[in-house]
C-alpha cells in the first residue's frame, strides 16, 4: 500500500513527531495503527485519528507528564552506587 500523500495528513503527523521527538516516518506508522484499531480507513477518519493523537500528547505535555526533557534528566542521574565511581584516574 502506498503512503498518503494528502499535505493536511502529513501535517499532523509531522507535528506529532515534533511533540514526540521521533521520526515523521514513526509518527505516521503510529497513527495507521492508531487508526487500524479503531477501524478507520479513510483519509478523513485518519486525519480524526492523528488529530486525536496531538491533542493527547499536548495535553500530557501541559500536566507534565512525558516531557522530554525531564525523562532524559531521569535517564542521566548516576545510580547511587555508581556515583563515586571514575572511568580514569
Amino acid at each position: 500500500m502506498s503512503a498518503i500523500q494528502d499535505h493536511d495528513y502529513l501535517r499532523l503527523c509531522a507535528e506529532l513527531a515534533t511533540q514526540l521527538g521521533i521520526s515523521q516516518s514513526s509518527a505516521r506508522r503510529r497513527v495507521e495503527l492508531a487508526a487500524n484499531k479503531t477501524g478507520a480507513k479513510d483519509l478523513m477518519s485518519r486525519k480524526e485519528v492523528a488529530t486525536t493523537l496531538l491533542a493527547d500528547v499536548e495535553n500530557e505535555r501541559l500536566k507534565g507528564e512525558h516531557d522530554q526533557g525531564q525523562v532524559l534528566d531521569r535517564l542521566l542521574e548516576a545510580e547511587p552506587l555508581d556515583e563515586k565511581f571514575m572511568l580514569e584516574d
